[in-house]
Parts: structure tokens; sequence; C-alpha cells
């Protein structure tokens, strides 16, 4: 082999190395992923807006299980800046197909949006799940906000 050969088959060797590097990468941050958003239901409260008799609340909810969630109605708390509890609702979500996000949105008479200082998921009424059990609402239960008004539970 002379010498330009010999370059060129190292190339290719760390061109092969690289490849098989990158996809090792690719599939490890695909398993973590997988772990992250293994069986799960994820609720993220998605805007908060005045509406004309009060305030329309936004969710974006993902079911993380391998099977559809029939029906999901949670209890939920609606609580001011000044921490007391301003009113308890129920919201349905009604059904939640697995692996694809859903947005519900709730409309509060009376509430000013402005007042609204944390959601409290405090349980819930009703979790038709099939063969997932009605645990499939609460544990694992993953929730986060992209407003100012904090979402607990």
């Amino acid at each position: 082999m002379t010498d330009g050969s010999q370059g060129m088959e190292r190339a290719m060797g760390i061109s092969h190395l690289g490849a098989a590097a990158a996809a090792c990468v690719f599939v490890l941050a695909q398993g973590a992923w997988a772990e992250e958003s293994g069986p799960h239901l994820a609720i993220e409260l998605n805007a908060v807006a005045p509406a004309e008799t009060g305030c329309l609340i936004s969710f974006m909810a993902r079911n993380g299980h391998p099977a559809a969630i029939e029906r999901a109605v949670f209890e939920t708390v609606l609580i001011d800046r000044a921490g007391q509890v301003e009113r308890l609702t129920l919201f349905d979500f009604g059904d939640l197909p697995s692996g694809r996000p859903r947005v519900r949105q709730f409309s509060i008479p009376g509430l000013a949006c402005d007042d609204l200082g944390q959601i409290l998921i405090n349980g819930t009424s009703a979790c038709e799940a099939g063969a997932l059990g009605e645990a499939a609402c609460t544990e694992g239960l993953d929730l986060s906000t992209r407003t100012d008004v904090e979402l607990i539970g």
C-alpha cells in the first residue's frame, strides 16, 4: 500500500467510527427519552387568558401510557394569589388517546385571571382507563406550566 491509500483508509476508518459513535448517541438518547416519557400522563397549564365572562384556562395533555384513557375528570382547586381557595371545580379532560397531545380549555365565570395564583389537581373524580386502571390518571402525573400560575398536585 502506498502512503496515500493508507491515509485514505485511516480517514474512512475514522469516518466509520464517527458514524458508529453518532448512532450510539442517537440510540442512547432515544432510550433516555423513552425512559423519561414512559407510562405517565403529562398535563401542562399552557395559557390563562381573560374571557368575556371570566377566565379561560388552557391545558395541553399528553397520554404517555400504552393505551387510551377514555375519560379523565380531575377535581381541581383554584387558589388566588393570597393563597386562599377561590373555588373547587371539576375539569373533564374527556378522552386522552395514547401518544397524542390534546388541548382542553375551561371557561371559569366570574374569575379574574390576574387573581389566579395556583391550580391544584386535588385528585380524580373519574378515570376510565380500561386495562390501565384508575391509577393511570394519578400515578406518575407530570404537571408543568408555561404561565405565571403554578400548577401543583
